[in-house]
C-alpha cells in the first residue's frame, strides 16, 4: 500500500490504477485487485477491495474473492464499502455510508441509499432504487426496475443458524415496489410489478401485479394498470 498525490490521504495498493477523469475525495483506500472505470467518483473516506473478515466456522471462509469492480461513471460516496470481488454497475450510487459485500452486485443505473447494505452474493439488477437503511441479505435477488422503501428487511435463515438446510433468500422481480419497513421473511418471491405496503410482514409469496398489505400481508387487490411501470417510462 502506498501514498498516492492524487488526491488528499489517498492509499493504493501496487497494480491499482486511477484513472486519469476519476473524481477522488480526501482518505480513500483502495486495497489490492480494485478495478476502475473511467469517470467514477470516490468521495471521502470510502474503501474499496477490503477483504472481509469471516469466522472460522462461516461457510463463506476461503472461498475466492476476485477484484472489485467500480464500472464507468459510478459514484462512492462519503464513508461506503465495497468489499473485494463486489462489482458496481456503470453510473450506479453506493451512498453514504453504506456497503457492499463481497461478490455482491449491484447494476447499471442503480442507487443503494445511505447506510443500506447488499449482504454476499446478494444480486441487485439494473435502475433499481433502494432507500436508506435497508438491508438484503446474503443471496438476495432484486430484478430490474424494483423499489425498495427505507428501512426494508430481507431474512434467510428460518431456523436462525440452528438448522443445517441451506439459506434461502428473497427474490424480488421486475418492477415490483415494496413499501417502507417491510419485512421479508426466507425464500419468499415478490412478483413482477407486484405492490407490498408499507410495514407489511410477508410470510409468503407475492403473485405478480397483486397488492398485499398487513401482519401477515394478504392481498388487497390488484395494482392499477395506470402504475404499471411501462405508463412511467
Amino acid at each position: 500500500m502506498r501514498q498516492s498525490d492524487r488526491a488528499p490521504n489517498l492509499w493504493v495498493a501496487d497494480g491499482v490504477a486511477v484513472p486519469d477523469d476519476a473524481a477522488v475525495g480526501v482518505n480513500v483506500v483502495l486495497h489490492a485487485g480494485t478495478v476502475l472505470g473511467a469517470g467514477v467518483t470516490i468521495d471521502d473516506g470510502a474503501v474499496v477491495g477490503r477483504a472481509p473478515r469471516l469466522a472460522a466456522h462461516s461457510a463463506a471462509a476461503g472461498r475466492e474473492l476476485g477484484p472489485a469492480v467500480v464500472e464507468d461513471g459510478a459514484t462512492l460516496c462519503a464513508g461506503s464499502i465495497v468489499f473485494a470481488g463486489a462489482r458496481i454497475g456503470a453510473d450506479a450510487i453506493v451512498g453514504d455510508q453504506a456497503h457492499v459485500r463481497e461478490r455482491a452486485v449491484l447494476g447499471a443505473g442503480s442507487v443503494l441509499g445511505r447506510g443500506s447494505a447488499l449482504g454476499p452474493d446478494a444480486v441487485v439488477g439494473a435502475r433499481v432504487r433502494v432507500q436508506t437503511g435497508v438491508w438484503l441479505t446474503a443471496g438476495t435477488l432484486v430484478e430490474d426496475d424494483v423499489f425498495v422503501g427505507p428501512g426494508v428487511v430481507t431474512m434467510n435463515d428460518d431456523a436462525m443458524t440452528r438448522s443445517g438446510e441451506a439459506l434461502r433468500a428473497p427474490v424480488l422481480r421486475r418492477a415490483c415496489r415494496v413499501g417502507g419497513g417491510v419485512l421479508l421473511t426466507p425464500g419468499v418471491e415478490v412478483g413482477e410489478e407486484a405492490f407490498v405496503a408499507a410495514g407489511a410482514v410477508v410470510t409468503r409469496d407475492v403473485e405478480p401485479h397483486h397488492r398485499v398489505q398487513g401482519v401477515p400481508a394478504r392481498v388487497a387487490g390488484l395494482v392499477d394498470s395506470a402504475e404499471v411501470l411501462e405508463r412511467w417510462r
